[in-house]
């Protein structure tokens, strides 16, 4: 419900609430600046800058949402058409049955299918030769020539967060087929390290899980909903970016990725680790669930049931456990060299991790396994940390506590207990 008059919103489902910014912040993703922007430009305002821009900066600001605008327009009408050629396909048709997805799925998150022709696209736009057609990513020029990026694939929107069409994924139905996903260019309105795959439609399941399911693939996604694991997204054939990371954590409590349990899938998720570390929070876990090297979200859910899949999701280990499972396979910790080496290495990825007090217990476990006491560690990773001083002339005096200027007080008191209560 919302109260024009208070200027504030309610759910009385999941207990959100807050003003018009914040009901953004929430169910956008957006940061604080943007959600203003958004606000402002709904009412036709301008929100001032810190320095006012010229007139060319207007116009080309002016121009650019002009642009971004007939984008969305010209590629909505492009999902119109893959979903009005996925019903005239009958093999497009069988290959989603073949995979498990019943017609409300598909209509969920308005799949559709390009026709195998060179130019297809010409039915739904006859005026081909416009240079938007390029601009959206749906259309090659090469050469004077011009055809269909899309070709004989079933095609995935992708939504802004805003629910908006910003580009497409197509799938091949042959496995002998190459590449196996062909996703949109980078354009004025798509930018892969962004924007993720089905976050409109996992908005709700989000909210009541608590947690948001990261996995690989579009049909990863959409075979998981169609078992009731609808809050799953997936990455647009990217690695996992810090944006990524910091617009799931505003929408929920948890973030869990989700990747095959082999060599590639380790380096994937390692790589998602250390992106990790940085935006980590005392209060939201990030966890990495990896499944038995045979399966992907798809085929595992498929065997074993939505229950069996969910009971590893929620067992998965957390961004904890698997920092230290990887060091510690790495370090011989029965010789002092090993341990020795386990140290440096833990040392550059505890100076990465933000949050305070899991940075704490992190630091504490490492120190355990290194034989180490945590003073010692957190003094390999400060090595010029000052020491705590004491007032021996005026002795009725409090003591003074020296707090080197690259740390705050809390993470000091953290390090040295003992030596503060002296």
């Amino acid at each position: 419900t919302v109260s024009p008059s208070k200027q504030f919103y309610h759910c009385f489902g999941c207990g959100a609430h807050g003003n018009a910014i914040g009901f953004l912040m929430s169910y956008g993703g957006m940061g604080y600046v943007d959600a203003v922007k958004d606000l402002a430009s709904m009412a036709g305002m301008q929100v001032p800058e810190a320095q006012p821009r010229s007139r060319e900066e207007a116009e080309r600001e002016t121009s650019r949402k002009e642009q971004e605008t007939s984008l969305t327009e010209v590629l909505e009408r492009a999902m119109e058409f893959f979903r009005a050629e996925l019903k005239k396909s009958p093999r497009a048709i069988e290959y989603l049955k073949d995979r498990g997805l019943t017609g409300e799925i598909a209509a969920r998150f308005r799949i559709g299918y390009a026709p195998d022709d060179w130019q297809g696209l010409k039915q739904a736009f006859p005026d081909y030769e416009h240079q938007s057609l390029v601009d959206a990513g749906l259309v090659i020029a090469n050469e004077g020539k011009r055809y269909d990026r899309f070709r004989d694939r079933i095609v995935f929107p992708i939504l802004s967060a805003r629910g908006a069409v910003i580009g497409f994924g197509g799938r091949v139905m042959k496995a002998e087929d190459t590449p196996k996903y062909l996703n949109s260019p980078e354009t004025p309105v798509f930018e892969k390290g962004r924007e993720v795959y089905g976050l409109v439609q996992a908005r709700d399941a989000m909210r009541a899980a608590g947690r948001v399911l990261v996995v690989e693939g579009y049909m990863d996604v959409v075979a998981l909903a169609q078992f009731g694991v609808g809050y799953s997204v997936a990455t647009l054939g990217t690695a996992t970016t810090p944006v990524h990371i910091s617009k799931l954590l505003r929408l929920t409590d948890e973030l869990v990725f989700s990747y095959d349990g082999d060599s590639a899938g380790r380096k994937a998720a390692w790589r998602a680790l250390e992106v990790s570390l940085p935006l980590a929070t005392d209060s939201k876990p990030i966890r990495f669930l990896f499944l038995p090297p045979e399966h992907d979200p798809d085929s595992y859910i498929r065997e074993h049931g939505k229950a069996a899949f969910e009971q590893l999701v929620r067992g998965a280990p957390t961004l904890s456990e698997f920092l230290i499972a990887e060091l510690r396979s790495e370090h011989d910790l029965n010789t002092p060299e090993g341990r020795a080496g386990f140290l440096v290495a833990s040392k550059a990825h505890l100076e990465k991790l933000a949050a305070p007090v899991l940075r704490m217990q992190v630091l504490r476990e490492f120190a355990s396994l290194a034989r180490v006491s945590s003073e010692d560690m957190e003094r390999l990773i400060q090595p010029h940390s000052a020491p705590v001083y004491r007032n021996p002339a005026r002795p009725k005096e409090p003591s003074k506590i020296v707090v080197p200027p690259e740390k705050n007080l809390l993470r000091y008191v953290l390090a040295y207990p003992k030596l503060v209560e002296e």
